[in-house]
């Protein structure tokens, strides 16, 4: 990336496959729990299509066609972000050039902070595994919303948290439901291709795709 031609005045972050990507752990997850409490067989195409992006009540509602009761909800969450858990503890690392575009962004004062619909527990397991501390001190999580994405509470309550409106931020999502949030509460996106491919980022709002984010603060200087 040597050009672009906008600067923001704060950066928005999805977490799971934007800060590192662990998607495919996600997925694995996603299929053996599915299977083991609900009896689905999920394929590629509803990984792909329902099972990317938002909350897992959510997610499962895609599933199933019915939003599941408190109990199940809660059954589920612990059963599956657990596997996920163990799935990819000690195999994380942030996608490339993350760590030199959030020191281009400190050291010109841009403000970012964390959109992603994990929970606190993944959220800390996250920022542990990659070594990040708290350094996103600003954060919305999954619980932290209603309406999980893609509706555009998130990345609106994102950009509240930085003092900032929605349009003056750039997004950062490499899942079609998440750039659907993104593009919907008026951010620019730039997605990142860990999760699905450019034609259906496009597709759902992103002004660019980019499979990581070698470069990105050259933009900055």
């Amino acid at each position: 990336m040597s050009v672009w031609p906008w600067r923001p005045a704060g950066v928005l972050f999805d977490m799971d496959g934007v800060l590192t990507a662990n998607n495919l752990h996600h997925r694995r997850a996603w299929q053996e729990v599915a299977l083991e409490e609900l009896g689905l067989a999920l394929t590629e195409e509803d990984l792909d299509t329902k099972v990317d992006g938002g909350r897992n009540p959510e997610i499962l509602e895609r599933l199933t066609g019915v939003y599941p009761d408190d109990a199940l909800a809660a059954r589920f969450h612990e059963a599956k972000e657990g596997r996920y858990r163990t799935l990819a503890a000690g195999a994380l690392r942030e996608v490339r050039g993350l760590s030199a575009y959030l020191d281009a962004l400190d050291e010109r004062g841009i403000p970012f902070a964390l959109v992603t619909s994990a929970d606190a527990v993944n959220v800390a397991f996250g920022m542990e595994q990659l070594g990040f501390g708290a350094r996103f001190r600003t954060r919305v999580l999954g619980e932290d919303v209603t309406r999980g994405k893609p509706h555009p509470e998130p990345f609106l309550l994102g950009a509240q948290r930085l003092g900032l409106n929605a349009a003056e931020c750039l997004a950062h999502e490499d899942a079609v439901n998440g750039v659907r949030s993104a593009a919907g509460a008026g951010c620019r996106v730039v997605a990142l291709t860990t999760t699905a491919p450019e034609s259906a980022l496009r597709a759902a709002g992103a002004t660019l795709a980019v499979p990581d984010f070698t470069g990105w603060a050259a933009w900055l200087a």
